[in-house]
């Protein structure tokens, strides 16, 4: 079978971190990868790393969150263009489905797909505004398309669609091993507001002024099209000063970050679905502490495998905190139990396999199972 993957973004995040976890599971099956990416920054790069074709296509650059009316512009006169190129790419590929793993990239392949191609979308987080989910439900409803979506938070605007809840996977991290002090407690993730390090570093000074001697850790960088991302990423700076922050930039390898952290917060604002690094922390033995947001009670059970607090409140989350470092024994029982959820729901391969049964069965070869 032949496979033409588009996504919105040449930088690497989470979306792109989960495709590049499946195309090795393509590849084991005799199928081939196509992919359409925009520009040419570390994901495309993967993407050939493990023996992907792929072709550029028009998208973006748009700012990130709410968009603007030149978004809306910009969006409006590529439209026809990105459609023509994903006709293109189906067709030099003789593609058998298009799998579409970003909402920017939806219209216009299931212009391209309708009646011509199974289109499968892949919604790795809850569109923003109703306007934005009408906009990804036509979208759906004009290719017929198949939805994965990886939580079931970010399934619920799409309840008349071919849903499939798919959690996503990730792979084994190096066991934790609790340092001497001072304490780390970090954030992991692209910077931007919905990821909510400006709440992180808030609660890192209240946390600061009542717990002497802790050390914090913002790893991850601003996309580097979005002016409004690195505006904001400039505004951490500033609110760090005088703290003991250490900024990591952009980290391919989160599991060395996890290696040096005591407690990992997922500070989540917007509409997560089920965050990576959850899963990361979950899989290296990092106790979790997050904002009970989007998708991610679905996850982290409460006092069990993780600990969750009101979502953008500061102030919680420095309580919640201090309170923990009191009891460093609920924090390793938490981690435990999280290591033991993870390898029952959250594996690379567990994912893999969801998602490879889901195409074949979408597949109109109607691909036998492995080994049949």
């Amino acid at each position: 079978m032949n496979i033409l993957f588009l996504d919105q973004f040449s930088d690497l995040g989470g979306a792109q971190q989960c495709l590049l976890d499946l195309i090795p599971a393509i590849h084991a099956r005799g199928w081939r990868a196509f992919c359409g990416v925009p520009g040419d920054g570390p994901f495309p790069v993967k993407l050939r790393e493990l023996g992907a074709e792929v072709s550029p296509i028009s998208c973006g650059p748009y700012a990130s969150g709410r968009k603007s009316v030149g978004d809306a512009l910009r969006f409006a006169r590529q439209l026809p263009r990105l459609t023509g190129e994903t006709t293109r790419l189906a067709q030099n590929a003789r593609a058998d489905l298009i799998y579409v793993n970003g909402p920017r990239v939806l219209p216009a392949a299931s212009r391209a797909a309708r009646g011509r191609w199974p289109l499968v979308f892949h919604c790795h987080s809850r569109p923003s505004g109703e306007y934005a989910i009408q906009l990804v439900g036509r979208a759906l409803r004009r290719a017929d398309a198949e939805v994965i979506a990886c939580s079931r938070f970010v399934a619920e605007p799409f309840a008349g669609s071919k849903l499939h809840v798919i959690y996503n996977g990730v792979r084994a991290g190096a066991p934790h091993r609790r340092e001497p002090p001072p304490w780390r407690i970090g954030v992991i993730g692209r910077i931007a507001p919905e990821n909510g390090q400006r709440e992180f570093l808030q609660a890192a000074r209240l946390l600061s002024q009542r717990v002497p001697g802790l050390q914090f850790v913002v790893c991850g960088a601003p996309l580097f099209a979005s002016s409004g991302a690195r505006k904001y990423a400039a505004g951490l700076t500033a609110l760090a000063s005088g703290l003991p922050v250490e900024f990591l930039g952009w980290r391919d390898d989160v599991g060395a970050v996890l290696a040096h952290l005591d407690i990992l917060v997922a500070p989540s604002a917007g509409n997560p679905g089920a965050p990576r690094v959850i899963l990361e922390a979950f899989a290296a033995g990092v106790p979790v502490v997050a904002f009970a947001a989007g998708g991610i009670p679905e996850l982290v059970a409460d006092g069990e495998t993780g600990f969750l607090i009101e979502a953008q409140n500061p102030q919680a989350l420095s309580a919640r905190l201090e309170a923990l470092l009191q009891h460093p024994a609920t924090l390793s029982e938490a981690a435990h139990r999280a290591l033991a959820a993870w390898k029952m729901r959250f594996t690379v391969e567990r994912y893999q396999q969801e998602i490879i049964a889901t195409l074949t069965r979408v597949s109109p070869t109607r691909v036998p199972p492995q080994g049949a």
